[in-house]
C-alpha cells in the first residue's frame, strides 16, 4: 500500500521549503532530518503495522501495556518520557524492575550451577526533560544532556538499587535532557528490542488524565530509533550501534502479570487491535518536531505571528488542515497555536465540518508564559472570527453564482470533563481522568495523527515533538470508535453551530 501521492508530495515539498539551509542553523536542530537526503526521507515516509491502541490514565497505561512490555524484553529496553515524578506509574515501574532483576538472577544462577551460556545483558536506557523547576534551571546546558549516577538512582529517580539491578546484568542509564528557556524534550515512547515501539501521550507522573498509545512494528520502528539516537546518544552519529549477539542464547520472555504486577485500574481504560484482518503494513509518516531555543515572542499587538518552524510535524499537520475536504477532529489539551486556529478557520470557510475538544484551565501558567494568552481565550478568538464568517456570507446569491457558494463548515467546540464519582465496583478504585492530556487528530476519517504534539505554541515553536500520522481509513474508524465510547458522557459542549 502507498500513501495517497498529493499528501506525500505537499508534505516533502512543503518540508524541503522550509527547512534551514545554513549547517550551524541546522546543528541547532535537535535532531536533524534532512529531506532532501534519500535515506532520512525513508525514515520519515516509511510503513507501519499498528498492533494495538489504548486509551486510560497513565497509570493504567503502564501497568496494562507499557510495563509488560518492557519487562518481556530480551537484549534492550528504550523508556523516553517528558517529565519523571514520583507516582503510581514509577511506583509500578520500579517494582516491575525488582521482579525483572530477580527473574533475571535466577536465570544467571542456574546457568552458572549448568556450566551454560549466561543470559546475555539487559540493555536498558531511561530519557526524560523535566523532573523539577529547580532541576531545569539548574541543567547543563548541553546536548550531550546530564548522565545520573548510579547512587542517586535510588533517591532522585525512584529507580531500583543499582547493586540489585547490576548483579542481574541489567545495564541501566538514565539520562536528562533540557535546553533553557522552554526546550523541553516532550516525546514520549517505549522501543523494545528494536521490534516493538509504543507511542503514549502520558508522562511517568501523578496526573490522572485522559491518555492515549499506539504499538507499532515495521519500518517505522528504524525512524523512531533514528530519533531516538539523534537526540540521546549523538555520540554515535545518529546511528544506534547493533546489538551484539555473538553465542548468546535469548533468555525466555518475563511476564510480569504472572509475577503479580499491581495494575492500576481507570474507568476510562480501553483496549483496541488495529486492522487485525490487514496483514500488510500501511502507510505512516513519522513525524519529529526539533527543539528550538529561540521562541520569537512577538509581545506587541501590531507584530505578526512569526511563521513556526518547518519541522516535520508542523509541515505534515498544516499540510492535513489545509487539506481536509470533509472533516477535521481536534482533540488536544491546550490550543494556543495562530497558525492552527487560522488553518482550522480556512477549513471552516472551506465548508469542512470541525469538532474540537480540548480541557478547560489545564497548565494556565504555562499556556501564559509560553503563548502569552490561553485555550479559552484563543477559542473565544476563534468563534469571533467564525460568527464574522458566518455575517459576511451572502443571504441569498444570483442564480449564476448560487452553484458556486460553499457554506461554512459545521464547528463544535467541547471541553473535556470527569464523570461525576462512580461507586467503587471492586477493592481497588478506578481512577477517572480528570483532564484530556490525548493528542488526536483526524481528518477524512483517514488520516490519524497521535504522539505528543499539543496544538500549543509551546509545541509548535521550542518543544521537541514526535507525532506519528497513519494513512488507514480502518484504523481511523477503530480510533474515532473507541475515543466517542470513552467521550460519553464526558464532554462539556460550549459550541455548535448546528444549533444556531
Amino acid at each position: 500500500m502507498s500513501f495517497t501521492s498529493s499528501l506525500v508530495h505537499d508534505f516533502v515539498k512543503r518540508l524541503e521549503h522550509g527547512q534551514p539551509t545554513e549547517n550551524t542553523t541546522r546543528h541547532a536542530e535537535i535532531p536533524w532530518f534532512d529531506i532532501g537526503d534519500a535515506s532520512d526521507r525513508e525514515l520519515l515516509v516509511t510503513h507501519s503495522s499498528p498492533c494495538g491502541f489504548t486509551l486510560g490514565t497513565g497509570a493504567s497505561i503502564y501497568t496494562d501495556v507499557l510495563i509488560p512490555a518492557l519487562t518481556a524484553a530480551r537484549r534492550e529496553v528504550i523508556l523516553v518520557t517528558c517529565f519523571w515524578a514520583g507516582s503510581a506509574t514509577l511506583s509500578a515501574l520500579h517494582d516491575a524492575l525488582v521482579k525483572l532483576a530477580a527473574h533475571r538472577r535466577a536465570l544467571l544462577n542456574d546457568a552458572r550451577s549448568r556450566g551454560t551460556t549466561p543470559t546475555p545483558p539487559l540493555r536498558v536506557r531511561v530519557c526524560f526533560s523535566s523532573r523539577s523547576l529547580l532541576q531545569k534551571l539548574l541543567h547543563p546546558q548541553s546536548r550531550d544532556g546530564y548522565i545520573y549516577p548510579p547512587s542517586s538512582w535510588q533517591a532522585a529517580l525512584g529507580l531500583p538499587d543499582p547493586v540489585l539491578l547490576e548483579s542481574a546484568a541489567i545495564q541501566l542509564q538514565a539520562k536528562s535532557l533540557f535546553l533553557l528557556p522552554f526546550s523541553v524534550m516532550h516525546p514520549k515512547f517505549v522501543i523494545v528490542d528494536r521490534q516493538r515501539a509504543f507511542i503514549p501521550s502520558c508522562n511517568v507522573s501523578w496526573e490522572p488524565w485522559l491518555e492515549g498509545c499506539v504499538e507499532v512494528t515495521g519500518p517505522a520502528v528504524s525512524g523512531l530509533l533514528s530519533f531516538y539516537s539523534r537526540t540521546w546518544e549523538p555520540e554515535h552519529g545518529g546511528v544506534q550501534p547493533p546489538l551484539e549477539r555473538n553465542h548468546l542464547l535469548e533468555p525466555p520472555a518475563f511476564d510480569v502479570r504472572m509475577a503479580g504486577l499491581a495494575l492500576v485500574a481507570s474507568a476510562a481504560h480501553r483496549r483496541a487491535a488495529l486492522l487485525p484482518e490487514s496483514p500488510s503494513p500501511i502507510p505512516t509518516l513519522l513525524l519529529p518536531s526539533s527543539c528550538h531555543r529561540n521562541p520569537h515572542f512577538r509581545p506587541f499587538p501590531w507584530q505578526k505571528d512569526p511563521k513556526p518552524p518547518g519541522t516535520p510535524l508542523n509541515v505534515a499537520l498544516l499540510a492535513l488542515l489545509d487539506g481536509a475536504r470533509r472533516s477535521i477532529y481536534v482533540q488536544t489539551p491546550n490550543l494556543t497555536c495562530q497558525a492552527v486556529l487560522r488553518a482550522v478557520l480556512s477549513a471552516l470557510q472551506r465548508g469542512v465540518d470541525v469538532d474540537i475538544v480540548t480541557s478547560r484551565n489545564l497548565m494556565l501558567l504555562e499556556q501564559l508564559v509560553t503563548a502569552g494568552t490561553t485555550t479559552s481565550w484563543c477559542l473565544r478568538s476563534l468563534l469571533r472570527r467564525f460568527r464574522k464568517s458566518e455575517r459576511s456570507k451572502p443571504e441569498s446569491l444570483p442564480a449564476e453564482m448560487e452553484l458556486g457558494h460553499v457554506p461554512l463548515g459545521r464547528l463544535r467546540i467541547s471541553y473535556f470533563r470527569p464523570r461525576p464519582s462512580l461507586k467503587m465496583r471492586t477493592h481497588t478504585k478506578e481512577e477517572e481522568p480528570v483532564h484530556s492530556h490525548l493528542k488526536l487528530i483526524m481528518v477524512d476519517d483517514k488520516y490519524t495523527v497521535l504522539g505528543s504534539g499539543n496544538l500549543d505554541r509551546a509545541s509548535w515553536y521550542t518543544s521537541q515533538e514526535l507525532g506519528i500520522l497513519f494513512d488507514s481509513t480502518d484504523l481511523a474508524n477503530t480510533v474515532g470508535t473507541e475515543v466517542d465510547c470513552v467521550l460519553a458522557d464526558r464532554l462539556e459542549l460550549v459550541f455548535d453551530s448546528a444549533a444556531l
